[in-house]
């Protein structure tokens, strides 16, 4: 598990079926300090309604988070399991 920062919210016209229907955001994984870029943004998938902006907290265990959208074959690896308090 990793701290990240929403940038956004991902629109596409098209989507893999199992994201049918799924909030999916933009979010920049952050270094321990917890402000220095790390890497490309990433998407993952929305669990808890974060917002642009917010800190979450991102699970890179793609087995999890396609057991969360219910398809063993989905392209899907992040997921946000909580937004972090200030």
């Amino acid at each position: 598990m990793q701290v990240g920062l929403v940038l956004g919210s991902a629109v596409s016209t098209v989507r893999h079926p199992s994201w049918a229907g799924r909030k999916m955001i933009v979010v920049q994984l952050l270094m321990a300090d917890g402000r220095t870029p790390e890497g490309e943004p990433l998407v993952a998938l929305d669990t808890v309604g974060a917002g642009r902006g917010d800190r979450v907290i991102v699970s890179s265990d793609g087995r999890s988070t396609r057991e969360l959208v219910a398809d063993p074959t989905s392209p899907i690896r992040y997921s946000v399991l909580g937004i972090c308090d200030s």
